[in-house]
């Protein structure tokens, strides 16, 4: 058999309640993490890091995010683009106000200015959800994108309106300005995709991950068995725009250099990161990466094939695009709510049981 349990033994709850108890899924994702951290870097360039592994890490944070809000605690967000622009001014105007400050340090508070305005727009939540909740953030969405384009004092005074990271360095590597290198930059959002993976794989295994995904169920059975849905809802709302604020900091910072919001953090990016969820599979950790992954190579590829190869025109390879990711969309939707993950699983317990029937 490919996917080996045999003699895979617990003898304490404590072994039985790991994050994978399975050896096997251990070790495969030990070799991941050391190939990620110990190969990649030696070999990554300047394409590779822009064009694939830098988006992939921020739009998998945001993936997650969003998953934890829409997927394990059932509340639907239109807003993420909104609170991406939150993490990326909030981290600009703590770069310019503190520069002697450790850019990470910068990236986590951005983080928690996010949470606060996630708490702030997830208040409705507790009064509206589904179609309603969703028109709410919505609503926060195209607000936070007119407040940072109307309020000078968020791009200070810039003639432009547009902001532009100055140049930060971690141990004297600089991560932020026009002189980065890719395995700097790479390593640096990597090490905030690792650290916001676990923290929210942890969550969703315990109390409070629990009673998120009874609120989702079922809102009104899960308070009358003790769940609080102030509590539960706006918890859900601060971690998740958390983690997208964290992905809109490194999307400004580390990843663009220089954005303007209106283009960059507009309603298309909440129906991007939406459709990574979407597609990948709501409530699960696995289908934020598959997801997010999915849709950042899947341009790549038909550029590859469809102008490179076959010789369409961009224009012809770009509206094949929105045609194969609104398609999946309905598929998966009709044939597996679950996306991706689901399949993963469905594979996985075929190699178990491979090569018998049963």
């Amino acid at each position: 058999m490919f996917y080996r349990e045999a003699g895979d033994f617990k003898t304490s709850y404590v072994d039985d309640g790991q994050t994978f108890p399975i050896r096997f899924d251990r070790y495969r994702y030990y070799v991941v993490l050391a190939v990620a951290f110990l190969v990649v870097p030696f070999i990554v360039g300047d394409y590779l890091a822009n064009a694939i592994l830098l988006p992939f890490l921020i739009y998998a944070i945001a993936a997650i995010g969003l998953n934890i809000l829409t997927g394990y605690c059932g509340q639907v967000s239109l807003g993420t683009g909104g609170f991406m622009a939150v993490g990326a001014y909030a981290c600009y105007k703590l770069m310019t106000a503190f520069p002697e400050v450790s850019m990470f340090i910068h990236v986590i508070l951005a983080g928690g200015v996010t949470a606060l305005v996630g708490v702030l727009f997830g208040l409705p939540s507790l009064r509206i959800k589904g179609f309603y909740l969703a028109v709410a953030t919505l609503a926060a969405q195209f607000f936070l994108v007119w407040l940072f384009n109307r309020v000078p004092w968020f791009y200070n005074h810039s003639a432009s309106g547009q902001i532009s990271a100055p140049e930060r360095t971690v141990f004297g590597i600089a991560v932020t300005g026009p002189n980065t290198e890719a395995w700097a930059t790479y390593l640096f959002c990597l090490i905030f995709c690792l650290a916001t993976g676990l923290i929210a794989k942890n969550l969703t295994r315990g109390t409070l991950g629990r009673s998120w995904m009874a609120i989702r169920d079922m809102d009104i059975a899960a308070e009358i068995i003790g769940v609080n849905p102030l509590r539960a809802k706006l918890t859900a709302f601060a971690v998740s725009s958390f983690f997208v604020g964290i992905a809109g900091a490194l999307f400004f910072a580390v990843y663009l250099g220089a954005v303007e919001v209106g283009e960059v953090f507009g309603i298309q990016k909440s129906f991007l990161v939406l459709f990574m969820i979407i597609i990948g599979g709501l409530g699960s950790m696995f289908g934020s990466f598959a997801g997010a992954a999915f849709l950042v190579l899947l341009p790549v590829v038909l550029k590859l094939v469809g102008v490179n190869l076959l010789g369409f025109p961009t224009d012809i390879v770009a509206h094949l695009q929105l045609i194969i990711v609104g398609s999946l969309i309905v598929v998966f939707l009709i044939l597996e709510p679950h996306g991706i993950a689901q399949l993963w699983n469905v594979t996985r317990e075929k190699l178990r049981l491979w090569p018998f029937p049963h």
